[in-house]
């Protein structure tokens, strides 16, 4: 049985490059994903360059700069408190696609889960992630550009 994978061919090189680029990308997430959990607003606003842009699906439009970003999560965090709920993001299905200019444009499913709250473990939504992520001078990835839509919408 032979299994091909549609459009693939044109994005997935098999170079050592593109390997740590991919594992680089991974490493962003798992390191960014756990900030924002903990309500760790200035570190996860930090992992965004200063003139970022943040693209959710309950906004009336993007939300601009760290400072922004920051009370974005300060309100949200806020309101988890309150309801005794802690959240957790799990992403997946990671797709990497470095482009000339340096950047990574990436995509992902994002899972966000509540616990323990009064319903118990929930999933309060299931969502696809893209970024355009983008390398300072020291190796430090940051995230340019960041767009959530629904998965249903995606």
């Amino acid at each position: 049985m032979t299994v091909e994978l549609v459009g693939s061919a044109a994005h997935a090189p098999h170079s050592r490059t593109f390997a740590e680029l991919y594992a680089q990308a991974q490493q962003f997430y798992a390191r960014q994903l756990p900030i924002l959990d903990a309500h760790d607003t200035e570190r996860w606003a930090a992992a965004f360059t200063d003139d970022a842009l943040l693209e959710l699906p309950f906004l009336p439009g993007p939300l601009p700069a760290r400072d922004a970003l920051a009370r974005y999560v300060r309100a949200g965090a806020a309101a988890r408190r309150r309801a005794g709920e802690r959240l957790t993001h799990w992403v997946g299905l990671l797709d990497v696609h470095p482009r000339p200019d340096g950047t990574l444009h990436t995509r992902c499913s994002a899972l966000v889960h509540a616990a323990p709250g009064a319903a118990g473990r929930r999933t309060l939504s299931v969502c696809v992630m893209e970024d355009v992520l983008v390398c300072d001078g020291g190796g430090v990835w940051r995230a340019a550009h960041r767009r959530v839509v629904r998965d249903d919408l995606a």
